[in-house]
């Protein structure tokens, strides 16, 4: 790989900060009564997936891979207490939401600029979770990448069934 090996990950996530913003301001356009569509009666409102999506960037990067950061988020425990997994009382307005978006994926943007080829082989373990915790840094990344994107579709399908402007990541 030669001099390659120091280069940092962002190329490779490139157009990441440009789907968060397109996250961001369509979760900012939405009202109270929208971020309570559910898709279906059994899944979450949307509410709950983009709080939900944020929490998990915390829990992958800080709890996991012990990026640091999570004390500037919403998600200062994001191990127990996540939107959705583990609260559906607290329901979090648009504006917490995009609070919530922004300052999750500074710690995002921060392992984009700092990670670099050399260092996603590397395993990250965590034996006091019961043993079986151990990733590559190249899965966590990925792992988190293709959440958002995963819960982006989830909330495009929801947003679709209400009659609402999705949000278009290939535009």
């Amino acid at each position: 790989m030669g001099g390659m090996s120091n280069q940092t990950i962002r190329p490779a996530y490139s157009k990441w900060p440009e789907y968060n913003r397109l996250f961001c301001d369509a979760v900012a356009a939405l009202t109270d009564e929208q971020l309570a569509i559910k898709p279906s009666p059994d899944r979450w409102p949307l509410w709950a997936t983009v709080g939900h999506t944020a929490c998990q960037r915390v829990f992958w990067l800080c709890d996991f891979a012990g990026e640091p950061g999570a004390e500037t988020t919403p998600f200062t425990n994001a191990t127990y207490n996540c939107p959705g997994d583990d609260d559906l009382e607290h329901v979090l307005s648009a504006g917490q939401l995009v609070d919530a978006l922004d300052s999750t994926f500074r710690i995002v943007e921060g392992c984009l600029d700092r990670w670099t080829l050399d260092m996603l082989h590397e395993e990250i373990r965590r034996p006091e979770w019961d043993g079986t915790w151990v990733h590559s840094r190249g899965a966590v990344i990925q792992r988190v990448f293709a959440h958002d994107i995963s819960h982006t579709a989830e909330v495009n399908e929801a947003l679709g069934i209400a009659g609402l402007l999705q949000i278009n990541l290939w535009d």
